[in-house]
């Protein structure tokens, strides 16, 4: 996702005002905003060639190269021990600690001569106002600063910034604008290669999901015209960081993509988000328990249980230990970014963050959910609520005599026999 950051425009956020918009001659703002469906910041962007990483086994696994080769990319691993293969990249971050951090309340230091006395207590920023933060001053200060000492060889005693020299090449050989399509988030998950079963669905990361979507239909018990490894199995793209979908491509209209959901899902959108790790976590409680699911809604009660217990109610979020707060923390920021990262997500900024409250809220909801869904599905017939004891009160008047004709009547009546 952060290559394909590097392809999109950047949308302008609130508070932004026009001098940090696109100032760039050749291509009006107009223009670039119609192309991209937002008003569009002074940050370059463009389609990168060649990518430099080092030996780091997220720069090496199968699904950065997967991506590298959809987006024509080529994955340029640095000499080992060699930082001046990446002298750009550490500069930068040279750059952001000098001009920025060191500047902030709460800086550590590289060095423990360099910490302040409290910088725990001196720290006032959230994640989110630090993300704003830092992508505001990319745009404000870094892109329009001077570069002494890294000016052009065609005009050594000039002033420059980088945007300047973007501009310039911009005159010189124009700007190529090349916005790639919304649904090139889908073709950038992790795709799993599975069969299509009839009655549940498709089997992902130990999870079933599109049991009864009307989409899988036309694919139920066939084999795709897949050949090679994955002969005959059908391609289905998931997002780990948020599991309650998967992406599934339609053979017949390719660049059309639907979601399938859980088949365990409540109904209505009270479940938070769940990655990977919790789903891992899931089954090895219900191995550990004993319990053979038949379907997908037996899982239901343990997860939410699993999501109570690691951030009760009664806990948020002051009694909660450091290694919680950690895991509950990125599990809820991932989510927010895959949120933001799907096309339907608006892209001038990430959603604010849930309280713990609104988060308590929605759990409640869920379980409330599951066990009035389980209660329903348990019974046949629902039994007919007996009467409050103010409409049983109110039914008749307690103290209206009866009528003496009904009671001499009563009394004449022969006892049956």
């Amino acid at each position: 996702m952060l290559l394909r950051d590097v392809l999109l425009p950047l949308p302008m956020r609130p508070g932004w005002g026009e001098e940090l918009e696109w100032p760039y001659p050749g291509v009006p703002a107009a223009l670039v905003a119609e192309f991209a469906g937002h008003r569009v910041a002074g940050l370059p962007f463009f389609a990168p060639e060649t990518v430099t990483s080092d030996h780091g086994s997220v720069y090496k696994n199968h699904q950065i190269v997967q991506v590298a080769r959809t987006l024509g990319v080529e994955l340029l691993p640095a000499r080992a021990m060699r930082p001046t293969d990446k002298a750009a990249c550490e500069r930068a971050f040279a750059g952001i600690q000098s001009l920025l951090l060191e500047l902030l309340l709460g800086f550590r230091g590289v060095d423990v001569a360099d910490r302040g006395v409290d910088p725990e207590g001196d720290a006032v920023w959230t994640l989110a106002e630090m993300e704003h933060l830092l992508a505001t001053w990319i745009v404000a200060v870094w892109q329009n600063r001077r570069l002494d000492q890294y000016s052009p060889a065609w005009d050594p005693g000039g002033r420059h910034s980088p945007n300047t020299l973007f501009a310039a090449a911009a005159a010189r050989d124009g700007i190529s604008l090349e916005i790639p399509e919304p649904s090139l988030y889908y073709e950038l998950l992790p795709a799993h290669f599975v069969k299509i079963d009839r009655r549940r669905g498709v089997k992902i990361g130990g999870l079933w999901y599109g049991g009864t979507d009307p989409v899988l239909e036309p694919y139920r018990g066939r084999r795709s015209g897949r050949s090679g490894r994955h002969e005959g199995k059908w391609a289905i793209n998931r997002d780990p960081r948020d599991c309650r979908e998967v992406h599934f491509e339609d053979p017949e209209h390719p660049g059309l993509w639907h979601a399938l959901s859980w088949n365990g899902l409540p109904p209505g959108d009270d479940l938070p988000a769940f990655s990977d790790t919790r789903v891992r976590e899931v089954l090895r409680e219900a191995a550990r328990a004993g319990l053979k699911p038949r379907d997908d809604g037996e899982l239901l009660p343990m997860l939410l249980h699993l999501v109570a217990a690691r951030t009760p109610v009664t806990a948020w979020p002051t009694q909660m230990t450091a290694k919680q707060k950690s895991e509950r923390a990125r599990e809820l920021a991932r989510a927010r970014t895959a949120d933001a990262d799907r096309p339907s997500a608006p892209l001038s900024a990430l959603p604010p963050p849930a309280r713990p409250a609104e988060l308590a809220q929605r759990t409640r909801r869920a379980v409330t959910a599951d066990r009035q869904q389980r209660r329903e599905a348990a019974v046949s017939q629902p039994p007919t609520p007996p009467l409050l004891l103010g409409e049983a009160l109110r039914a008749r008047n307690l103290f209206l005599l009866p009528d003496e004709d009904d009671d001499q009547a009563s009394e004449q009546s022969p006892e049956p026999a």
